[in-house]
Parts: C-alpha cells; sequence; structure tokens
C-alpha cells in the first residue's frame, strides 16, 4: 500500500491508527457491519468515509460482497434441503399411478402431499432470491429511494406572486411555473441558499421565491454531488440582505428519538412537518444522511431538518417508497465540510455562517414564525 495512501487514510483518528494494513482495514469495517464497534469508533469511521473515497468505496465494496456470500450461502441450504424433500419422494409409484384410478392418484396424493408441498415451497424461495441477488427485479426499474423534486409544469398558480419584488414592482422574473419545484434555505445574511443537487441539475436558470410571493433571480455558485448539495445565491437588485440568521448548525451528530421538524414547498405554500430521527444512517446504510420518520413530498427536498432547539441537522433529500414515513436527510456535518471545500474564487462576497441559535427555548409556533423569511421555493427552468 502506497505510503501517502496510509498517511492520508490510516493515522487521522483513532480508527485509522488501528488499520496499518489493508486486512486491518477489512476487519474494521467488517465489526461495524456487526455493530461492534463503540459509539466514539463508529462516528470516527463515518466521517474517515466521508472524507476518503477510497475507503468509502472499500466498505461499500466488502459489505456488498458480504452480503453476497450470506444470500449464496441461504440458497445452497435451500437447495440442500429441496434435494432432502425430493429425495423422500417415490417417484417410481408416482409415474405408475398416472394412468391408474382417479382413487388411487388420491390415495397417493394424501400420502405424499406434504412433501410436495415442501418441495415446492423450496424450490419457489430458492428461485426468488436468486433472482433477487442476480438484480433481476432492479432490472425491471423498481427502486425503493425517490428523490423530492417536485414537476411543476402542470401546477396553476398567480402569476402575480411571481413578478413582484419588493416595492411591489413588476421584475424579471419569469411568468411561468418551472419545470421543476424544490425548497431551499439561507446559509448567510448576504444572499446564499443550500438546496439539493437534484433540484437544480440541468437547470438553464434558477430563482427562488419567499414566503411573500416574492421571486429573486439566482445563480449555482457549488455543488457536491457526493452529497447531493448545491449553493445558490442571489443576484437579484432587489434583494435585500438578511437579518442575523435564527438558526445555527449542529457539528456533532444527533441521536435515534430526537424531535425533529421540516417545512418545505410539497405544494405552492409552505408546508411543516414533524416526526422523529429513527436512525443514524439514511438509504442502504448511507453514512452521509439521516433516516428520519416525518412526512415529506415531492417538493420537500433542500428543506432544513432542524430539532427541538432549533439546530439544522441536516438537508430533507429523498424518501423510501414502500415505507410511510421513512424520509432521508443529509447530514449537517457533512453539510458544513462540503461548504468549506468552496473556492474562495467562486464567491462574489464572503460566505459567512451564522452561529447564534435565536430559536432555543421559543415555542415551536414562534420558532416556525422566525423561520419563515429564510425558507425559498426554489424554481428550476
Amino acid at each position: 500500500m502506497p505510503t501517502t495512501f496510509k498517511k492520508n487514510i490510516f493515522f487521522k483518528n483513532k480508527i485509522g491508527q488501528k488499520m496499518e494494513t489493508e486486512q486491518n482495514l477489512i476487519d474494521c469495517i467488517e465489526r461495524y457491519l456487526r455493530g461492534e464497534l463503540s459509539n466514539q469508533e463508529s462516528l470516527e469511521f463515518d466521517e474517515l468515509c466521508a472524507k476518503n473515497p477510497t475507503v468509502r468505496n472499500k466498505f461499500m465494496a466488502h459489505r456488498d460482497f458480504t452480503q453476497c456470500v450470506v444470500d449464496y450461502g441461504r440458497r445452497r441450504q435451500l437447495v440442500s434441503e429441496m434435494e432432502m424433500a425430493h429425495q423422500q419422494l417415490d417417484m417410481a409409484s408416482i409415474k405408475k399411478t398416472i394412468v391408474s384410478p382417479t382413487f388411487k392418484v388420491k390415495v397417493l396424493w394424501n400420502k405424499y402431499r406434504m412433501n410436495m408441498a415442501i418441495a415446492a415451497s423450496v424450490a419457489i424461495f430458492a428461485v426468488t432470491i436468486t433472482l433477487i441477488s442476480t438484480g433481476y427485479f432492479s432490472k425491471l426499474g423498481s427502486t425503493n429511494y425517490s428523490v423530492l423534486r417536485r414537476e411543476v409544469n402542470n401546477l396553476k398558480r398567480s402569476q402575480n406572486a411571481l413578478i413582484k419584488n419588493m416595492n411591489g414592482k413588476s421584475s424579471d422574473s419569469p411568468t411561468n411555473p418551472g419545470r421543476f419545484g424544490g425548497t431551499g434555505f439561507a446559509i448567510s445574511r448576504n444572499g446564499y441558499i443550500i438546496t439539493n443537487n437534484h433540484v437544480v441539475q440541468g437547470a438553464d436558470s434558477v430563482y427562488v421565491q419567499n414566503m411573500e410571493g416574492q421571486s429573486f433571480k439566482v445563480k449555482l455558485i457549488y455543488v457536491d454531488p457526493t452529497c447531493d448539495l448545491a449553493v445558490l445565491q442571489i443576484v437579484d437588485p432587489s434583494f435585500k440582505s438578511f437579518a442575523s440568521l435564527p438558526y445555527s448548525f449542529k457539528k456533532s451528530s444527533s441521536d435515534p428519538g430526537e424531535d425533529v421538524f421540516t417545512i418545505g414547498f410539497p405544494d405552492e405554500k409552505s408546508v411543516y412537518g414533524k416526526g422523529y430521527l429513527s436512525s443514524r444512517t439514511g438509504y442502504a446504510g448511507d453514512t452521509l444522511a439521516y433516516q428520519v420518520s416525518i412526512p415529506v413530498n415531492p417538493g420537500n427536498s433542500g428543506g432544513p431538518l432542524l430539532d427541538s432547539y432549533g439546530n439544522v441537522i441536516g438537508i430533507i433529500s429523498g424518501k423510501q417508497t414502500h415505507f410511510d414515513g421513512a424520509a432521508f436527510a443529509i447530514k449537517s456535518k457533512f453539510l458544513l465540510k462540503s461548504l468549506e471545500t468552496i473556492s474562495q474564487e467562486a464567491l462574489d462576497t464572503k460566505l459567512v455562517l451564522s452561529k447564534k441559535n435565536m430559536l432555543a427555548g421559543l415555542d415551536r409556533k414562534d420558532q416556525i414564525k422566525k423561520l419563515q423569511n429564510y425558507i425559498f421555493m426554489v424554481k428550476a427552468y
């Protein structure tokens, strides 16, 4: 293994110090998958995967390989059971009774129907496992994960709200509802907004609309496809800087069971949703995301996920299609790490994140009132 690779990956934290060889890395991955690491070690390993694509790829490859081995063992066991059941059948007697009188067939059926049922069930189960492991069903286009970008081509809404600026005069805002919609929220006083990359991907132009119906032109500053993040900047001359943002961004991990809430635009109006954090990992064990039990719909992508104190702990990105209330949010600590990689040359003005939280101690209604001016509908054209 190259010396540089060791230095950059394995010696930056306690987990790294234990992984001096690739075999030790594999041992650590297996302990992580079996849940044998401590909470601190698990957090350090999550950060290592997030920082280094090589380690992350090895983790995902080993996880998939381990699952394949388990599936293969199960198939072998099922085949063995099917063969044992088949050996118990008296095939010669069965063949002779094919042309025998009906009552003999019934007698034979009553005698062997249990063995035949077992053999048939095992065969069907074995075939199903084989189809799943070979990706047959995925080839049919089915998936359990859905992003929450909203198609808005056919939605009807007042165009007057789109052509008003803060002085009540017409602006250069478009007079059609756009192609796709999502949610975004401010991350600084001077007009920088965060949303999901899939909300604005492929767009020729992007606008944001506040809860008063005022629409502003924005430009795309930065994208992070790995974390599915995009940074926008309001460039509309009618925009005035925000007051201090009322929320801060949580750097540490949150725990399952914590109360959470979000505000987004699954419709032409903002919608509040509440729930709880249900898992520290996202879809298929994704360490970059949380799983939350909260109602979300197309249009919620890019909305903030906040804890009961008003700290932003994530950004809504998708949901599991076959389970109600199973949504996913990119963790705020990875959002912050992604923002740190933005080149200063790409910024017209300095991006300064809010470090003060003015929502703690307020009841939920007052928290929502303070949040409304900083959450936007994102319209991609």
